[in-house]
């Protein structure tokens, strides 16, 4: 009944055994319980699992590939999900937040006359200048370590490098934040420069790996999300991609803007519909024949093997359905369908969970309904 779904797709040199994908999630939990989230989702029979916010420079806080325990952790996780055939993904990660400037208001922050709103405010007001002021050198140091860092992620035993278009590289292809006015700013090929450079340094430091990319989407009309390309954008941007190494597109909506927008609950004004980012995908595909995986609200395996049946997707990415019910993929494979714990898309304890730093979980883990 579900063919498609359970028909294998290659993602470059690299075969998935069915089209669901986890998507990229922080889950803000300690190692042990990621450990044992990722594990219940790759038993749960799901083709990849893309591992978010692996960092590409070393880091004084979390996991990171240039550590002992870090390149453990990861290590143990691509281990982890082999045990069930599943293959995991790295999303390389360069943050843009100015954690310099951003220091001298931690003690508002602990004196509480910050509110988390305002923090995060705080932090997507900064973006613009610390994208335009960055020197060059920096720049450059930055998009290297993309390729350092997919040298040690495939040591560690990922399958497939996705490099994050959204953050750092997206924040520098949007001209509401990228003033610069070197080759790094102003024109469309110059601001999408950091993303083309930090996927050829991926190539040529594992020229025999697949690379996904992430495609942030901003939208104009309405306005949604600050970072990333516009769909007219996408035309010119996708095809340089491709010329670049890139294999498959990951699309979903721009972040820096409220995370109800890029995480929408079901009442949300625009992106209430299952499906809801499915358009951008729409929009890439004209662009390229290589796979295109597309997320948003995906919960229903009608509607799913729908969009992978007539080629609007390729692949079909779930964060918040895998945590509400890791089976969901045995479940629909098996015929067990009517057994699957559906998403509501409440937000209540995944996105609401993490906004309270309790990390992301959801209401079915307390009995929900």
């Amino acid at each position: 009944m579900y063919e498609t779904i359970g028909s294998p797709v290659n993602l470059g040199n690299v075969t998935l055994k069915n089209r669901i994908v986890f998507a990229p999630t922080t889950l803000g939990v300690p190692n042990d319980a990621y450990l044992e989230r990722i594990e219940k989702i790759a038993a749960g029979g799901c083709g990849m699992i893309i591992i978010g916010d692996v960092p590409v420079q070393s880091m004084p806080f979390g996991n990171n590939l240039y550590t002992e325990s870090g390149f453990a952790f990861y290590e143990k996780l691509a281990e982890t999900a082999h045990k069930y055939g599943c293959k995991i993904c790295a999303q390389l990660h360069q943050d843009d937040t100015d954690l310099g400037t951003l220091r001298q208001y931690a003690p508002q922050v602990k004196a509480g006359k910050l509110t988390q709103d305002d923090l995060r405010q705080m932090i997507n007001d900064l973006v613009g200048p610390y994208v335009t002021n960055m020197p060059v050198e920096k720049v450059h140091s930055i998009i290297n370590a993309f390729g350092d860092a997919a040298v040690l992620a495939k040591k560690a035993g990922f399958d497939v490098m996705q490099v994050h278009g959204d953050r750092m590289c997206g924040s520098f292809a949007s001209p509401l934040f990228n003033k610069r006015t070197d080759s790094y700013g102003d024109s469309l090929e110059n601001r999408a420069r950091f993303l083309l450079e930090a996927v050829e340094a991926v190539r040529k430091a594992v020229p025999d790996m697949p690379i996904d990319v992430k495609l942030a989407v901003r939208m104009e009309q309405p306005q949604y999300g600050k970072a990333g390309f516009t769909e007219d954008e996408l035309k010119t941007v996708v095809p340089m991609l491709e010329k670049a190494g890139a294999d498959s597109f990951h699309v979903s909506l721009a972040n820096h803007a409220s995370l109800s927008d890029t995480i929408p609950p079901a009442n949300h004004p625009y992106f209430h519909e299952e499906g809801c980012f499915l358009g951008f995908c729409d929009t890439v595909k004209q662009y390229t024949n290589l796979p295109v995986c597309g997320v948003g609200g995906l919960t229903s395996p009608a509607f799913v093997e729908e969009q992978l049946k007539t080629g609007r997707i390729d692949c079909a990415a779930m964060s918040r359905q895998l945590l509400a019910d890791p089976q969901w993929t045995e479940k629909v494979l098996s015929g067990r369908e009517k057994e699957i714990r559906r998403c509501v898309r409440c937000n209540k304890d995944c996105l609401g969970g993490m906004m309270r730093h309790e990390g992301t979980h959801c209401i079915y883990e307390k009995g929900g309904k």
